[in-house]
């Protein structure tokens, strides 16, 4: 089964290779936080249980959830109960991954022997084909493996989200949790529920957690961001020079 990926989706399964496949990033260190379009609640903590189906109560869960479902990603129901289907996962990552790097013609990279750090572009999402078994850990586990990051799994979470008139609600999926199981009883409508991997703390960042590779790609960025930013402040230097003295020019007053 192939793995299709564009600059706002891909497609990948966890129970199939796939090629391979990375997206060359902005290269700001200093990245912007992204706008969210609709503020943020937390959910809360409280979950409730997974309830367990008979099959014959999957059976009809799954039918009603594929009656509904108009992009062709539809569940299906094996004989031992364990059903299959389909997750859309956006990639909202604020800080720099780290991946194995691969030759991108007109990319700009900043290496470090074989490995490559930069953002992943916004809009990025992937459609993962999981079973009801599938762990939020897997799931995390299995987008890093396709987008080829070797950053530790445990610095990001899967965080599920859903629309309340203009409010929207999220809450962060522990390790344990089955996506596919809460896709399934919320139905296929992304407002009723979405996936979002997240680093697993937006706030300050423990430098402490990434590796000394890692390290030194994030000063190589600042290198050469101060580096842009040093030849703008010039050329805006000279920009207004010239123009200020033309103006001193034209109104007769001497330099």
């Amino acid at each position: 089964m192939t793995w299709t990926s564009t600059m706002s989706s891909g497609y990948s399964s966890l129970e199939e290779d796939s090629e391979e496949f990375f997206f060359t990033a902005r290269t700001s260190f200093f990245k912007k936080p992204q706008a969210r379009s609709k503020p943020e609640r937390d959910a809360g903590k409280e979950r409730e249980p997974p309830k367990v189906f008979t099959q014959e109560e999957l059976r009809q869960k799954i039918k009603a959830y594929n009656s509904s479902v108009t992009d062709r990603l539809k569940m299906s129901l094996n004989l031992n109960e364990v059903y299959t289907g389909f997750i859309k996962v956006q990639m909202d990552l604020q800080r720099p991954i780290t991946i194995r790097a691969r030759s991108a013609q007109g990319s700009q990279v900043y290496n470090n022997s074989n490995e490559t750090a930069f953002y992943l572009p916004k809009n990025t999402s992937n459609t993962l084909h999981i079973s009801s078994s599938n762990t939020v850990k897997d799931v995390i586990e299995a987008l890093l493996k396709k987008f080829t990051v070797i950053d530790n799994p445990a610095k990001f979470a899967l965080f599920k989200q859903f629309l309340v008139g203009d409010q929207v609600y999220s809450s962060k999926l522990s390790d344990g949790e089955h996506p596919l199981y809460l896709r399934l009883l919320a139905g296929p409508s992304m407002d009723a529920l979405s996936f979002v991997l997240r680093e697993y703390e937006t706030g300050e960042v423990l430098w402490e957690a990434f590796s000394l590779p890692e390290l030194q790609n994030f000063l190589r960025i600042l290198d050469k961001e101060e580096e842009e930013q040093f030849k703008l402040l010039r050329r805006c230097y000279v920009t207004y020079k010239a123009k200020l003295e033309a103006a001193l020019k034209a109104t007769g007053k001497p330099d």
